[in-house]
């Protein structure tokens, strides 16, 4: 009597060969997937998604962010525990001073020079477009200003003296020479920018309100490697 096979007998027959589980996994690769091991004669074919991702190359945007680390993100005119009157004396007009006279086209480069700092930033950094200019900065000096009396316990203060406010707490270096042209020149610009000064009502009172570091991250454009992954496309052999 012939043997007649049955579907059950097959399936036996196909698990006792070892076919059903290499089958499976030829299957759940597909044999028209671009990421096929295998192509549709059985041979083995270089995998074209197996290559390194041209993307996976270390992000040129991963660098540190040259602004993260933000002059004012430690606000250095923040308001201090208690006014120190003692470090008043460096920047107070020493005994039988006299005034030099600075140049004021001199002056608008010191003015704009970072080198004058320890922290990167310049006088210009925080009064870019004459903004973080007290009310006060329009009436005549001597008069008082806030950050000196809040630091300093300094009632009134003259130009030059607040030029040295300004280089030891915002821009955290030392006073310049009481003798030196940079001084001089500082004042002499200043001094024609506060002639044509009016007070904004609405301005900032945090000289460091305008963050030099605001501007567009660089590294913030689109991805170049967001583009879809060619090997991610559906299975074109699974498609009905």
């Amino acid at each position: 009597m012939a043997h007649v096979s049955t579907p059950h007998t097959l399936v036996a027959a196909m698990l006792a060969a070892g076919l059903m589980a290499a089958g499976g996994a030829a299957l759940s690769a597909g044999p028209c997937s671009p990421c096929s091991a295998r192509d549709r004669k059985g041979k083995s074919v270089k995998n074209p998604c197996a290559a390194k991702n041209p993307c996976a190359a270390r992000n040129p945007c991963a660098a540190k962010n040259p602004c993260a680390a933000n002059p004012c993100a430690a606000n250095p005119c923040a308001a201090a525990a208690a006014p120190n009157p003692c470090a008043a004396k460096a920047l107070t007009r020493p005994a039988g001073y006299t005034p030099m006279k600075g140049d004021a086209k001199r002056g608008e480069a010191v003015f704009k020079d970072t080198k004058l700092s320890t922290n990167g930033l310049s006088c210009n950094s925080c009064h870019t477009g004459n903004a973080a200019y007290n009310a006060s900065f329009a009436q005549p000096y001597p008069h008082p200003v806030q950050m000196a009396t809040d630091f300093y316990a300094m009632k009134q203060i003259h130009l030059d003296e607040m030029v040295q406010v300004c280089m030891v707490r915002p821009m955290a270096a030392q006073p310049l020479d009481w003798k030196s042209h940079e001084l001089a020149d500082l004042v002499a610009y200043v001094n024609g920018v506060q002639k044509g000064y009016m007070p904004n009502p609405c301005a900032a009172k945090n000289p460091c309100a305008a963050n030099p570091c605001a501007a567009r991250n660089p590294c913030a454009a689109e991805n170049p490697c967001a583009a879809k992954n060619p090997c991610a496309a559906r299975n074109p052999g699974r498609a009905y």
